[in-house]
């Protein structure tokens, strides 16, 4: 890659139509955005040119999926790469970072765990992780069950007293570099204290170096040490430290049966089939290491109906190996993928050696394959009832609301809320739901700057106008993105004509056409209709949309409390320490820093204020009686 373009004017000037003219005849990569500037798909071309124009030329053939794509695209920006290769694996790169809305989807991104050893450090650790770094420790896997790396990570600690703290360690600044106590591990027998200097390098180095042993497969070795200690604690007629060996013991022979370590010296495949409906994919797959089946793992994918089964394993195959710390040396299948010459070489560069993407006509392999096929079918059947429950509650409730409300390709819907006790601290809340899902790194909240009192309508309209003004802002800036740069596609008002009469106010003055509906509440404060329109609209309790909206509202209301109850914590924590005499900003931090909460400070002794810092016999003796009076 060696080359990056895309536009350089603002997005409300592009021009469809001029950048398609300029597009090179070259490799690379191309991006489709919408008009919230979302990456909505991403794909890859031999020549950019042929395949970006072929989309908004109407003689061009389109999948159902596609021509839904096109309508929704507001620009595009393009990467060109010096081959077809180099294109695929940013493909591929770009689309796990960007998860566009109309590409085929891997849901379960799953990665195998490994054991990482930091014989780097002096006093090593043993972790669970899911990547493999170039930083000097020593890795062992991949495994195929995270439990069964967790109960030999755990298992190791016991029997070696191995530490488990992240504490940094270094045994040339002696053992009095650290003011903490011995912790809880030391004291139940599974860690020496090398922080306190009761354990020197040497002698946990060897610990270690038994550690990777075991995890190298010498667990025989570990089986008799423990088996001598037992048998010398029952001569001694300690039965109970025997029994704890007899159970280490039993331990290790477990995690030896559940280690499924890779062996790459051996015959290491995967198996890979699949069942699919509409518009989902179960991939069901089968490890193969040492020529041995030692774990299984069925993955998610959502994709369009018009896909080929050859385009929807290539998608699997680069979203689940590309960048993945492990590639067999096989992969078997029941058809090649679309451009398996290509996979195959990307693959094989990752490795280092010869990949093979196989179609077994007979024998094991193919038993193997079909064998996955019926797994997947039977995980499919399972999933389905499922997925369509999961559907009605979220795209199905989103499409009753559209229906009801007359509108039409609802995608992100905002809530909005305003709590206070009295006019207290006055607080506004902003939920999101994206296709019936909360979306909840994009709740905002705002403290009510202008409005003294109890006055909710002054209280909303300031927060929809900072809203949208700063999302109208970060839209015309260079960027033209900002954490309120998108806008919805219908806003929710806790509350009836009056709020909604507040919004739609400010939606006019900013210049905005975005349709505004209330919630409705009885007597109880729950939702009985909507409010669209200057008419009620009636909606059946029993409906998914109802009990959306309900959630919605729920959210709404929770989220502007929890910033609320905060807000008023923090001021009546500091409304108490203003009014001690002779205790200034400084000394009111100091107290805060020193105690939990103001029932502490009320609790402690002059003594225990005295130690605060900062403070003198005189600061403290005002505090004490303050709370004394």
């Amino acid at each position: 890659m060696h080359k990056v373009l895309c536009k350089d004017m603002e997005r409300k000037d592009f021009d469809i139509e001029e950048e398609l003219n300029k597009l090179p005849v070259k490799p690379g990569v191309y991006l489709m955005h919408d008009r919230d500037d979302e990456i909505i798909y991403v794909g890859k071309a031999v020549i950019l040119r042929n395949r970006v124009r072929s989309y908004f030329r109407a003689s061009t053939k389109k999948t159902v999926k596609i021509q839904q794509m096109v309508k929704h695209i507001a620009w595009f920006e393009y990467i060109v790469t010096d081959s077809e290769m180099e294109a695929l694996v940013l493909e591929n790169n770009l689309i796990k970072e960007n998860q566009p809305k109309y590409n085929t989807m891997l849901k379960d991104d799953k990665t195998y765990p490994y054991i990482k050893v930091t014989i780097a450090e002096d006093f090593p650790r043993i972790l669970m992780c899911r990547k493999v770094l170039k930083d000097n420790a020593r890795y062992f896997g991949p495994f195929t069950s995270g439990e069964a790396v967790r109960e030999t990570i755990d298992l190791l600690r016991r029997i070696y007293k191995i530490r488990g703290c992240g504490m940094k360690i270094d045994e040339a600044e002696g053992p009095d570099r650290y003011d903490k106590k011995k912790c809880l591990y030391y004291h139940l027998g599974q860690c020496e204290a090398p922080c306190e200097g009761l354990v020197g390098r040497e002698e946990y180095g060897q610990n270690i170096t038994k550690v990777l042993e075991f995890l190298n497969g010498d667990h025989r070795q570990v089986i008799d040490e423990l088996t001598g200690k037992m048998k010398a604690a029952s001569d001694e007629m300690e039965f109970e430290r025997a029994m704890e060996y007899r159970d280490l013991i039993e331990s290790v022979r477990k995690v030896s049966q559940k280690q499924k370590i890779t062996d790459t010296g051996g015959d290491d495949r995967d198996v890979i089939a699949f069942a699919r409906s509409d518009d989902s994919v179960i991939i069901q797959m089968f490890f193969e290491r040492g020529g041995k089946v030692v774990g299984k793992e069925n993955y998610y994918m959502k994709h369009a109906q018009e896909d080929t089964t050859e385009d929807i394993l290539s998608a699997f195959l680069m979203q689940f190996y590309t960048g993945a710390p492990f590639v067999p040396k096989e992969i078997l299948l029941p058809c090649l993928p679309s451009e398996a010459d290509l996979i195959e070489e990307c693959l094989g560069n990752q490795k280092g050696s010869k990949v093979a993407l196989t179609v077994p006509q007979k024998g094991r392999k193919d038993k193997l394959v079909k064998l996955a096929g019926e797994n997947a079918r039977i995980k499919l059947d399972q999933d389905l009832d499922k997925i369509r429950r999961k559907r009605e509650r979220t795209e199905g409730a989103v499409g009753e609301i559209e229906k009801l409300l007359g509108l039409k390709d609802i995608h992100r819907m905002e809530a909005y809320d305003i709590s206070n006790i009295s006019g207290f601290e006055s607080v506004g809340s902003m939920v999101v739901y994206e296709d019936g899902r909360p979306k909840n790194n994009e709740y905002r909240k705002f403290k009510i700057r202008s409005v003294m009192g109890p006055n909710d309508y002054a209280s909303m309209e300031e927060v929809l106008t900072r809203r949208f003004e700063h999302g109208l802002t970060e839209r015309g800036s260079d960027e033209g993105t900002g954490k309120f740069s998108k806008f919805p596609d219908l806003i929710l008002m806790d509350g009836g004509k009056g709020q909604v009469g507040i919004c739609e106010e400010v939606l006019e003055r900013l210049g905005l056409d975005i349709p505004v509906c209330g919630m409705v509440k009885d007597d109880n404060h729950r939702t009985r209709g909507l409010y669209y329109k200057n008419r009620e609209v009636k909606i059946s309790h029993s409906s998914e949309g109802f009990r959306l909206i309900t959630r919605i509202q729920d959210e709404a209301h929770r989220f502007a409390i929890t910033f609320h109850r905060k807000l008023r914590g923090r001021e009546q924590v500091h409304s108490v320490l203003d009014d001690i005499p002779g205790i200034g900003p400084k000394r009111r931090r100091a107290l805060m820093k020193a105690f939990e909460s103001i029932e502490d400070i009320r609790a402690a002794s002059e003594e225990d204020l005295a130690g605060v810092e900062g403070f003198n016999r005189a600061a403290a003796k005002s505090v004490y009686e303050f709370f004394r009076k």
